[in-house]
Order: C-alpha cells, then structure tokens, then sequence
C-alpha cells in the first residue's frame, strides 16, 4: 500500500480584522462588502463543477460516456481559486482532469456535456472527447491527454503575447505526475531566462494515476524545482478557494508588471479516482477519510456564513440552480445527435 499522504495543515483564516464594538451599542450584522459578489460567485463556480463532475460519473458508470473520464470532484478550489485571478485577455491550458477549468474560464455546461458524450452539438463535435477540449473564445487552449501537454502551450501563449503587447497572462495547470517530465524543467527555464509571463500550477493530489508521489519522486523539496531556475516558488492549500486566490493574485499581478514566472504548488485531492472505474484500493482509509473533512466547497460555505452572513438557505439555492442547469446539459446532451462520419470524412479527405 502506498505510503499515507498528511492533509497540509488547516490554513489561517482570511477575515480581516475589525474594531471592537462599544459594549452598550447593539449588535451589528457581518459586514457585506464589495467582495461578496466575487465571493457567491466563486462559491457557484465551484458548486457547478461539482455537481457537472458527479453528473458525468453517474453517466460514465450507466456507460453513456466513449472512453475513459477523468474527474476533478475535491478540487475545485485549484480550479476556480487560480483562474478567478485571471482577466479576459488571459490564457490557460488544461490536463486531463480539466473539466472544472474549462468551467471556471467560462465553458457553456451544455457544449461541454455534449462533448464528453461524444455528440455533434459539442465543442468538438463530439470528436475531441474529454481529454481534447479547446475553448478559445474564453482563453482555454485545451485539455491534454499528454503528461505535462499544456505547458509549452503556455508557454508559447505567454511569448506570442509578449510579441503582440497584449499584456495577458498564461497559466499552465498540470498533476504532481508532470514533475519529473523533462518539459516541465525545459519550459520553466526558458520562461526564467526570458521573463515571460506565465504562472506554473502543480495540482498536487498526491498521486500520478495509481502511485503515490512520494514513491517516485525523489528530494525532500517540490518547490525546490522552481527555485532552480529563480522562480518563486510556493506550496499552498489546494482546499482553500480563498487561499488559492491569494497566491494566484500575486502571482499573476507579478507577471503581468514584467516580474516573470511564478510556481505554485497547490496541495489538493481527487475524490475520486484516477479514472471513473478506478477502485481506489491503492488509498489508505484514514487518509481518504482526513482528506474529504477539508472539502472545500462546505468549507468555504462556512467561511462566507462566519465572516459575511451568508445563510444556507442562498447557498442551498445556488446549489438548486446549478444542479438545474447541470440537468439541463445532461438531457439536450443525450438528445443531441451523433456526429456525421461522412461529414468528417468530406473534412479530412475532400
């Protein structure tokens, strides 16, 4: 069995400090500021790729799905926390398991669904599957079936934006397994030596497929393979939205002033496992059991209750929207029609 993985520790919190009340004045509601939008937002972007993921087990398991999927469900924090630092203009690329980033970039839920589903009305009209997805209108350069696949794509993005002084950021996401590709060490020191702005997520779940890091990855430190090159380099809670945010703010305002490249290490965990028919037999029970208490999107629904007043009664509702709109893609997916083999074939072959 592999060696158990520690839950990073709980994180401080994120309230900002506020002056004591005089002690005859009444009591006061939590304040509501500006960031309470951007917050309920964010706790629906994470909402929706649970309840989009879990729909596309439930599929995959009734052998609706071609192929292979693999799901992002525990997190959503890496997903959304990173690219709700990002603007329009920006790029990102996208792994396997990237259904949740081509959601928080703006994907629609319905040509997504149609896609993993193999159907005509998808973003590849049903030819690209789950692994193969591009949505550039909302900045997404695609999920990638190759290990550490969208890494150059970034990279190059964050040249080619260079070149046309767009200002824009490019923000390549990848699994602890992509570590120990030669492209990764190849890209981050080309984006040292040139500057570019690009921001390095490691979405560390603790294994690569079905083995766990610590089994092949040698030295004690990840960071250490950013800092290599002098890119700063940083480990964060992967189950802290807010954390996440934080970090990637930085990160992505350092770059976009000509600072360069940033790496971070988002400490995370899939729920499931490394594919919707893996039986994780590979994973200890404490270990799984330690990890699904930092769920983080309960987590972050008791952040926004404690520090703005957010009752349950609207996050249940988001909740209910979402899983509406997730029901809605799963029917006009099945509904859709298959692709047209004799139309691929005038494509490919005129």
């Amino acid at each position: 069995m592999a060696k158990p993985r520690k839950p990073v520790a709980k994180p401080k919190s994120h309230a900002k400090s506020h002056a004591k009340a005089h002690t005859k004045a009444p009591a006061r509601k939590p304040r509501v500021d500006q960031d309470v939008g951007v917050y309920l937002t964010i706790y629906r972007q994470m909402a929706l790729i649970r309840a989009f993921e879990e729909a596309v087990r439930s599929l995959a398991t009734s052998g609706l799905v071609p192929g292979l999927v693999h799901l992002c469900s525990g997190q959503e924090a890496t997903n959304v926390g990173v690219i709700s630092a990002l603007e329009p203009r920006d790029m990102i690329a996208s792994h396997h398991r990237g259904h949740g980033h081509c959601l928080a970039r703006g994907a629609e839920p319905n040509l997504l669904m149609a896609e993993i589903l193999g159907k005509a009305a998808g973003y590849g009209g049903g030819r690209s599957g789950s692994m193969h997805v591009i949505d550039l209108e909302h900045g997404n350069l695609g999920t990638n079936g190759i290990v550490g696949g969208g890494i150059p794509l970034a990279c190059g993005a964050a040249l080619t934006a260079r070149a046309r002084n767009s200002g824009a950021v490019s923000v390549c996401f990848f699994g602890d397994g992509a570590l120990n590709q030669g492209l990764l060490h190849e890209c981050m020191n080309m984006a040292a030596i040139w500057k570019l702005a690009v921001v390095f997520v490691c979405e560390d779940n603790g294994y690569g497929e079905f083995t766990a890091i610590d089994d092949v990855t040698a030295g004690d430190s990840i960071p250490a393979r950013g800092e290599v090159f002098g890119i700063p380099s940083r480990t964060v809670d992967g189950m802290d939205v807010l954390a996440v945010r934080k970090a990637a703010l930085a990160a992505v305002t350092k770059a976009r002033k000509g600072g360069g490249p940033s790496f971070l290490i988002c400490n995370t965990w899939r729920f499931g496992g490394h594919h919707v028919g893996d039986k994780q037999d590979y994973k200890d029970d404490a270990e799984v059991k330690a990890w699904r208490a930092k769920d983080p999107l309960p987590r972050f629904a008791a952040w926004l209750a404690k520090h703005h007043g957010i009752s349950a009664r609207k996050l249940s509702h988001i909740d209910q929207t979402v899983a509406a709109q997730v029901a809605s893609a799963v029917d006009a997916g099945r509904r859709a029609p298959e692709p047209d083999s004799n139309a691929l074939d005038r494509h490919v072959y005129g």
